[in-house]
C-alpha cells in the first residue's frame, strides 16, 4: 500500500501502525544501533509506482524505516513524500546490480553507488529482522 505521507494524517498513522506495528522504542533503537537507512537513490520502478510517484526526468531518493512486523520505503519526490508499506511476509529482497525490493506485485531498484554501500549494515538488520519474524510467525 502507498500512502501520500507529505502532511500528516492520523488515519494513514494508524494504518501503518496496524499494517506493520509501532515504531520501534528508543531503548530498541539504541540496540539496534538504529532504525532507519540512509538516503539510496531509485533507479527503477514497476509501472504502477512509475505513474503514481515518479514523474519526470529528477533524481529520486528513497530510505526504509524497520517496524516490527515489516518497513516503510519513504520515497521523496521534489516537495511530496509517499509511504510503501510492506510487511515482512509481502518483501522480497534480491541483490543483483544494486538492490531491489519487492512486494504486493511491485518492485523498486536502486542504484548500486556509494550510497547502498553505505547502507550495507543496514540490509543484513533488515533481512535478519524479516527471518526473525518469519521464524516466529509461520515455523
Amino acid at each position: 500500500m502507498i500512502l501520500n505521507t507529505t502532511y500528516t494524517n492520523k488515519d494513514h498513522d494508524a494504518t501503518i501502525n496496524e499494517m506493520v506495528g509501532k515504531p520501534f522504542g528508543l531503548w530498541d533503537k539504541i540496540k539496534m544501533s538504529g532504525t532507519g537507512s540512509g538516503r539510496m537513490i531509485i533507479t527503477d520502478v514497476s509501472p504502477r509506482l512509475e505513474r503514481a510517484l515518479l514523474n519526470g526526468p529528477d533524481i529520486n531518493y528513497a530510505n526504509i524505516e524497520l517496524r516490527p512486523k515489516g518497513i516503510l520505503v519513504r520515497i521523496t519526490r521534489r516537495l511530496d513524500n509517499f509511504t510503501w508499506i510492506i510487511p515482512y511476509y509481502q518483501l522480497y529482497t534480491y541483490l543483483t546490480n544494486g538492490l531491489s525490493i519487492h512486494g504486493q506485485g511491485e518492485f523498486l531498484h536502486f542504484r548500486n553507488d556509494r550510497f547502498l554501500k553505505n547502507n550495507k549494515d543496514f540490509i543484513k538488520k533488515m533481512l535478519n529482522l524479516k527471518v526473525l519474524f518469519t521464524k516466529d510467525h509461520y515455523i
